[in-house]
């Protein structure tokens, strides 16, 4: 049986999480495992591009849009406070540009085109369900639902990874909390970008999109647990 690069990039995902979680929690070599967050990172973006079916050059002016924003904002949020908090970026997630790694573009990217995936998934489904007695959504609602949704969901993300975050060193904040205002900044921003890529018309349908969400926020919920 052939496989689907979908097969092959949910198998890599789920070897890469699974070894760091084990690393982390139950080996001396934990350093050793967080210093090497950005070889997962760039690898499940690479993945991610990787096992995209349809790829046109509308999904490669909304990965550009996504990085270029998510770049931008956490630039102003390091340097001025006004987005996100007052933070600092540590040395963990590899080289940055103006004080912000240069992965944190791409994990913007991710984030937002996993969460857009898995309510694809879900309003599929739904629609399937409520169509079988002839009902369907109409049209703006279904639109609405999928942009508000999607941008709740990768805020969901970001609070799960968040503490978590903290504690390997990615970033630290100015104070001992997380401020409420990071998750306003992250639905805001995230909002825009989920209407960027319906306005992108991008295909959202990608089944490793969606395990992947579900693997690393299984990964982030255990490290929060158990760290």
């Amino acid at each position: 049986m052939k496989l689907e690069k979908q097969h092959i990039a949910t198998f890599l995902a789920i070897l890469f999480h699974v070894s760091g979680l084990v690393g982390i929690l139950f080996t001396p070599y934990k350093e050793w495992f967080i210093q090497n967050t950005p070889l997962n990172l760039g690898l499940m973006a690479l993945l991610l591009i990787w096992s995209h079916k349809g790829k046109n050059i509308s999904f490669y002016l909304f990965l550009l849009t996504a990085f270029l924003v998510g770049m931008g904002t956490e630039m102003i949020g390091v340097h001025t406070g006004h987005l996100f908090g007052t933070y600092q970026y540590g040395s963990v997630l590899g080289p940055k540009f103006n004080e912000v790694p240069v992965l944190i573009g791409f994990n913007w990217f991710v984030v937002i085109f996993c969460s857009a995936a898995v309510m694809q998934q879900f309003q599929d489904w739904f629609r399937t369900k409520i169509g079988e007695d002839g009902t369907d959504l109409p049209p703006r609602i279904a639109a609405l639902s999928m942009v508000i949704d999607a941008a709740l969901l990768a805020t969901f993300f970001d609070w799960l990874m968040e503490p978590v975050a903290v504690k390997l060193g990615f970033w630290k904040w100015s104070g001992q909390d997380i401020p409420l205002y990071n998750y306003v900044c992250w639905f805001l921003i995230g909002l825009a970008l989920q209407l960027a890529l319906r306005w992108f018309r991008c295909n959202r349908a990608n089944h490793f999109a969606v395990h992947l969400f579900i693997i690393q926020a299984l990964f982030f919920l255990a490290l929060r647990t158990f760290l």
